[in-house]
């Protein structure tokens, strides 16, 4: 079969296809992401191309129009490749990692280097360890075997007992401790069953112990490098002027490659379903794993072989699809994974680019829906330890939350949909650069005051600008409490759209791509259901309990959305309870909290466990209560006036 050359631009990648491959099968192979948040199915129309020059075939489809079609505007997931070509990726199309990197000053967030606020007990005695150890080498009268000698030296230097073997650990044994003139270091790791000795080192090497920690997200991965020989519970506790503490040598974070084949966990076990999918899927998260350990490595300056410990969390799908399982009967009732808890496997066994003697440990889910990350989420909030009543709330495509205290804990997950990452929203976009993410709207003119990530000309709207719009539009009174607009509204910003009665953002002249920015009341509806999800959530788990909101101490919202909401317009739409601000905490990426803990302390190890199997999951999916919660809170920013009286008052004075 013939090949063919794909440049895709602007960021120049060739790419070698056959003939009749899927442009945007092509774009996944050579590292170019695309939005595509239905999964390559032609639904979302997001995954817009521009074909400058090439043999291609494209059908007409509903989301481009007859102009942008004659311009060569092609979808990428119903694009076939014939012939060279060069194909343009254009802004709103691109995913931009740099976002990531973003930081905004928000109240009542704490870093990593706070976390002795939130988790008592905290020490430094890591799962795996090593230790330098100087042997006698045999002689006529000493002539036991090389383990039993080797076992013996840590028995008596470090009052260490009772080990096991990793085989690979055996096979070069013999031949390295007599390269190194008898003196090693040892790698062990604490097991179930005890220690094992995994990995042998000549020369003192003790020093040189890292593990890697890594939060497998739906949208992205993130990632920690930690020093485990050199930490201690001081050095955990001291700020850097980057805002990591000492025992943090870097950290890294990028898009998950999988986004190109869904936005959500939902389109990715239906994509997994098709014929080499879960394959698919597992090359492309792991490919992105090891771009975030190699940028780790390189930022630390330190080599691969020094790493010791790999610790990964992430919900259930993103656990069963890393570890290349099928996924497809967590959707199906009465939706059962593979497993909750998982063995430790070898990392290179998944594909990681480590030594072949590392582990990953990866934290055990509680169900289908509930998974490690919010284990370890649980884990690093501290709400575990603690008398006070808390609700943990991880906001983003899914919606979990937990509920309870050091007695009890209890969990469900709601179905948010994609609106908090762009999804569902006609000018929807992540976090990226040009994206609007702060908007005020003014009570006498109606005209908005906009800020974009990066302080440049906008392009669309991330989750947390939708919130400050549909808050700053009800406020103002431009639209009411069921998300449409006011017809009569003395603004010609609010005109009639080919979706719906539309509120202009920004004109065309003044955004990137030479298009109004609308916000429409099919826009609304997306996010009030969202909305609705979450709290009815939070609803149905409080009255499962015999509790209600105002019972509850402490709100921790964790998650990366969660840095950027703003805590007053959550509230005015009834995304968050109307509790006082004081009781609300932010702990940015809870998942990496809590897979930090467990590489630092072999306790939190066990204690991950202890809460897996402590947390008592709610299924809300087939719940009348969730539904009638759900359909009560699909207003703004409730039906029930007597929750919000608060917010109610501030709209009935505005009237």
């Amino acid at each position: 079969m013939e090949n063919y050359r794909v440049t895709f631009l602007p960021m120049d990648r060739v790419f070698q296809a056959e003939d009749g491959d899927n442009l945007l099968d092509a774009a996944m192979k050579a590292g170019v992401h695309i939005n595509a948040s239905c999964g390559g199915n032609g639904a979302c129309g997001k995954c817009k191309v521009m074909v400058r020059k090439g043999n291609i075939f494209s059908p007409p489809h509903q989301a481009i129009s007859p102009e942008e079609y004659e311009k060569g505007v092609r979808l990428a997931c119903r694009t076939v490749v014939h012939g060279d070509a060069f194909v343009e990726v254009p802004l709103e199309s691109q995913v931009d990692r740099m976002a990531l990197k973003r930081t905004r000053e928000t109240p009542h967030i704490l870093s990593p280097a706070d976390i002795g606020q939130l988790v008592a007990g905290v020490d430094v005695d890591p799962a795996v360890f090593k230790r330098y150890v100087e042997l006698p080498p045999p002689a006529t009268e000493d002539n036991v075997s090389d383990l039993v000698r080797l076992t013996r030296e840590l028995k008596a230097q470090y009052g260490i007992d009772d080990f096991s073997v990793d085989f690979g650990f055996f096979k070069s044994m013999s031949r390295i401790l007599r390269e190194a003139r008898w003196k090693v270091t040892v790698t062990i790791v604490l097991t179930r069953r005890g220690y094992k000795l995994i990995n042998i080192e000549a020369g003192n090497r003790a020093q040189e112990n890292y593990s890697i920690v890594v939060d497998i997200g739906t949208t992205t991965i993130c990632g920690q490098l930690l020093d485990l020989a050199n930490c201690s519970v001081v050095r955990m506790t001291e700020h850097m002027e980057n805002g990591r503490d000492l025992c943090t040598l870097a950290e890294s974070s990028d898009y998950n490659s999988q986004i190109s084949f869904g936005e959500d966990v939902i389109s990715r076990i239906m994509f997994s379903r098709k014929k080499g999918g879960v394959r698919k899927l597992q090359d492309a998260v792991i490919k992105t794993i090891n771009n975030v350990i190699k940028e780790l490595l390189a930022s630390a300056d330190i080599k691969g072989e020094s790493i010791s410990h790999l610790a990964f969390a992430g919900n259930t799908v993103m656990t069963h699809l890393v570890l290349g399982v099928d996924p497809r009967y967590i959707m199906l009732d009465p939706y059962t994974p593979a497993a909750t808890f998982f063995p430790p496997v070898r990392a290179c066994d998944l594909g990681i680019d480590l030594s072949d003697y590392i582990h990953t440990y990866l934290f055990p889910s509680v169900s289908s829906y509930v998974g490690g990350d919010i284990v370890a989420g649980v884990l690093g909030s501290g709400m575990f330890q603690r008398e006070e009543i808390t609700l943990f709330m991880d906001i983003g495509t899914n919606g979990e939350i937990v509920l309870g205290n050091k007695d009890w804990l209890t969990c469900a997950s709601c179905s948010a949909g994609p609106a908090f990452e762009g999804g569902g929203i006609e000018f929807g976009m992540r976090a990226g650069k040009g994206a609007i993410e702060q908007v005020r709207i003014n009570p006498a003119t109606f005209e908005p005051m906009i800020i974009t990530i990066g302080k440049v000309k906008p392009m669309g709207i991330c989750g947390s600008g939708l919130i400050d719009i549909v808050a700053g539009l009800l406020e103002a009174g431009l639209i009411g409490q069921n998300g449409k607009f006011e017809r009569d509204a003395r603004t010609p910003r609010i005109r009639a759209g080919e979706s719906g009665f539309e509120y202009v953002l920004s004109y065309a002249h003044e955004t990137q791509i030479d298009r109004d920015i609308v916000v429409t009341e099919v826009d609304f509806d997306n996010l009030i259901r969202t909305k609705a999800a979450i709290y009815a959530g939070c609803k149905v788990l409080l009255d499962n309990v015999g509790l209600a909101f105002k019972d509850i101490d402490r709100v921790i919202i964790a998650g990366g959305f969660g840095h950027y909401i703003d805590l007053e317009k959550a509230i005015t739409i009834g995304l968050l309870p109307e509790l006082s601000l004081e009781r609300f905490l932010f702990v940015g990426n809870g998942s990496l909290l809590g897979a930090r803990l467990l590489s630092f302390s072999q306790g939190f190890l066990r204690e991950a466990e202890r809460i897996a199997r402590m947390m008592t999951n709610i299924e809300l999916s087939n719940s009348p209560r969730f539904m009638d919660e759900f359909v009560a809170a699909m207003f703004l920013p409730h039906t029930d006036q007597n929750a919000f009286p608060e917010v109610m008052d501030r709209l009935g004075s505005k009237k």
